[in-house]
């Protein structure tokens, strides 16, 4: 078996994936953009969203992600969303950390600094891994290749300044369009992509 890494972001039109639930999930660099996600989500992508978690059994997320879903998802068993909240509860959950943090959730495990390493046991012991949000780790399994297929929600909103999947100063990365699929009434579209294993190529329109 070797189990395949789906990384699911929420993005805007100019690539913005920060804080995109609440206000004060991510206030890095003075953003005043958080919930943004929150007025155009509708039940489309929120069933996208589920399908995906429900296929899942393993869940793997940087530290500050970790942290906010520890603090709330653990008392949504018997809630509106208590089928995430169960299904969460119910399977694996890993941490990229620098640091030792306390992981109190049930089932949580923190991640070695070989990362690769890592990875390769996770693909022989779990089926479907995702990592939600988690920028600053996505950014990493993406620059290293160590990723299988790439989720992007795209809104139709346009914000500026935040935190992206790709930073100016990130490495060139080729992708493969996998699916593109209508997530909203409101324009929102969900693109799947896959790495190619090679260097972005370049041409002469000219010719």
């Amino acid at each position: 078996m070797s189990g395949r890494i789906h990384i699911d972001l929420f993005t805007t039109l100019d690539g913005v994936s920060q804080a995109p639930g609440g206000p004060d999930e991510d206030t890095d660099g003075g953003f005043a953009y958080g919930g943004w996600q929150a007025p155009l989500i509708d039940e489309t992508d929120g069933a996208q969203v589920d399908a995906g978690i429900q296929s899942m059994d393993a869940l793997m997320l940087g530290r500050r992600t970790y942290d906010i879903f520890a603090s709330y998802w653990p008392h949504q068993l018997n809630g509106p969303a208590a089928g995430i909240a169960r299904k969460f509860d119910a399977i694996p959950k890993y941490v990229a950390s620098r640091g030792t943090p306390e992981l109190s959730w049930r089932d949580s495990h923190l991640l070695g600094p070989d990362l690769a390493a890592e990875l390769a046991a996770l693909r022989e012991r779990h089926e479907e891994i995702h990592v939600i949000g988690s920028i600053d780790f996505a950014r990493t399994l993406v620059a290293d290749g160590l990723f299988d297929q790439l989720n992007l929600w795209v809104y139709p909103i346009v914000l500026g300044a935040g935190k992206r999947l790709f930073p100016d100063d990130g490495p060139p990365v080729a992708l493969e369009l996998l699916a593109a699929e209508p997530a909203s009434a409101q324009g929102t579209v969900l693109l799947r992509y896959g790495p190619t294993g090679s260097l972005p190529a370049t041409g002469d329109m000219s010719e």
